[in-house]
């Protein structure tokens, strides 16, 4: 009783000083208080995730503590809370302005299928048909952060594996907790004699465990996430997901990319039952990988998608496991959860041997690169084709893709999803600017600029495009350039969107005295097709027209 009466006073003092109106990242208006069927949702999960508003009042951070909240992400201030004590403190965070987002800790499922037979094959097929049985693999370099059940770094693959550590305590003893260390073993199995041996034999192999319930949780992976980009440039693999688009994941994985990790993700394995979207495989950012057949055709499991980057083999995949899942160590697997890990340690491996390639580079590498399978053309099943290893080594650098992610207007701005803002194209004292990047429908359709307009100045914006690509330029107080209604009529300065036209143009004139920013946004119309294309964008201030 005298606990529940310190949190009741404590709410109180958090209400009594909160602002009349609070302001959070991008400056979005406070989250509203939270109507009744919102909380019921909470409780359909033993734990809830809680995003503070940044930066963080230090006394809402006290109350989640003191309610049994563990904090999951210091950068992002998201806590994971037992959802009772979610449902008796949202609403008092919401009134406070202190509470940015709220949603229930939706448990994933792992993508995965062991199969009957000989666990110990005599060969692993997989490794030639990605050309990893061609070319000599390097010493230890880029790290690999498998986000996974726990490694078992007792099994003969790992136990005197050097490069290998684990970023938090490591469960694996249940029957069904075999999926990390197979997953690992897939990346980086050593060439020691005994077993098997993984795509990236020497890689630095690093696992987060995200079942020390002995489920699989949104909340570990956001923080596995996290924990793998404070460790600074890197690759991550989560053969892992759910059907909920996470919105407090998506962020941790944007947060990770703007940080130089690439996060390497399994489609899923549900074709048969319509292809659902899985997450965080469609998000934005995230290399999308689905599975091919021992003929080199996509897997009958394998859903369909339009994230889909590119494919690995996944079917008949020899993976070393705990001996609570196989008593001799090692079974045959099938799914896409093994595919994603292929990508993922060849991903680590050209970046040893490519270091002077950036993060977006490295990810248009492995796609085109693949090698194309069915009917030409990227497709939702493979996407630009199968994994080639020794194309991807040798191949000429692809155009950086700079300022990703830039995707609206709070992976840019102050104060927004990103500690910095990304630097504005113009500034005072620099009236020209040019900029050359990249749109693609799945991956990134959108990019946001930020911009300086000078008192009495015209800005003209001009994207040249290879394919139909718009225009638009927003007001220095948007808040998103999807606004719609009354904020886009309040914000939304000027836009150009011909129909076909690899060209557009947009001008807009600042009548005032003082300087504004502004935002200039290049995307891709709607349409149902898979497509990209290279732009540049060239913005000029200059003197106003004369008015007629």
């Amino acid at each position: 009783m005298r606990a529940l009466a310190v949190t009741i006073l404590a709410l109180g003092a958090l209400l009594a000083v909160a602002p009349a109106r609070a302001v959070s990242k991008a400056s979005r208006p406070a989250a509203a208080p939270l109507i009744p069927r919102e909380l019921d949702s909470l409780a359909r999960e033993p734990h809830a995730l809680v995003q503070l508003t940044r930066p963080v009042d230090a006394r809402a951070a006290s109350l989640l503590r003191a309610a049994g909240g563990s904090r999951i992400s210091e950068r992002l201030a998201i806590w994971r809370v037992p959802s009772r004590a979610a449902q008796r403190l949202v609403p008092a965070l919401a009134l406070a302005g202190s509470l940015e987002e709220v949603q229930p800790d939706r448990a994933l499922a792992a993508a995965d299928h062991l199969t009957a037979g000989d666990p110990l094959l005599p060969r692993e097929w997989w490794l030639g048909r990605v050309g990893a049985d061609r070319v000599e693999p390097p010493g230890p370099g880029v790290p690999v952060t498998v986000i996974d059940s726990g490694l078992d770094l007792s099994h003969p693959e790992f136990s005197a594996r050097p490069d290998t550590g684990a970023l938090n305590a490591q469960t694996f003893a249940g029957r069904t907790e075999f999926h990390g260390t197979a997953v690992s073993s897939v990346v980086g199995a050593p060439a020691n004699g005994v077993g098997i041996v993984g795509v990236y034999p020497r890689a630095t192999l690093r696992s987060f465990d995200v079942s020390s319930d002995g489920g699989l949780r949104a909340s570990e992976v956001i923080a596995g996430i996290d924990a793998a980009a404070a460790m600074g440039r890197g690759v991550v693999n989560i053969s892992l997901g759910g059907t909920f688009r996470n919105p407090l994941e998506e962020e941790a994985v944007l947060d990770a990319f703007d940080r130089g990790l690439v996060v390497v993700s399994s489609v899923g394995n549900e074709r048969e039952n319509g292809s659902p979207a899985s997450f965080p495989a469609g998000l934005p950012h995230v290399v999308t990988v689905a599975a091919t057949d021992l003929e080199d055709r996509a897997s009958a499991f394998s859903t369909q998608a339009r994230a889909v980057d590119l494919a690995a083999p996944g079917e008949d995949i020899p993976v070393a496991v705990p001996s609570t899942a196989a008593a001799f160590g090692y079974v045959s697997v099938d799914g896409t959860s093994f595919s994603a890990p292929i990508v993922a340690g060849a991903a680590a491996w050209i970046w040893t041997v490519r270091p002077e390639l950036d993060k977006t580079q490295l990810v248009e590498l492995l796609r085109r690169t693949a090698r194309d399978l069915g009917a030409p053309g990227r497709d939702l099943d493979t996407g630009f084709g199968l994994l080639d290893l020794p194309a991807a080594l040798t191949a000429p650098a692809p155009a950086s893709d700079p300022l990703e992610p830039n995707d609206d207007v709070v992976q840019v701005s102050a104060g927004g999803l990103f500690r910095t803002a990304k630097r504005a194209l113009t500034a005072p004292g620099r009236g020209h600017a040019s900029i050359a990047a990249r749109l693609d429908s799945s991956e990134d359709p959108e990019d946001v600029y930020r911009a300086w307009l000078p008192p009495g100045r015209r800005l003209v914006a001009t994207v040249r495009a290879s394919r139909d690509a718009d225009l638009q330029v927003w007001d220095s107080g948007t808040v998103t350039v999807h606004a719609r209604g009354q904020s886009r009529r309040g914000s939304l300065l000027g836009q150009s969107a011909v129909r076909g036209s690899g060209r557009e143009t947009v001008e807009v004139t600042n009548r005032t005295r003082a300087g504004r920013a502004v935002y200039v946004d290049v995307f891709l119309p709607a349409s149902a097709s898979l497509v990209d294309t290279g732009y540049t964008l060239t913005l000029t201030t200059a003197a106003p027209r004369a008015r007629r």
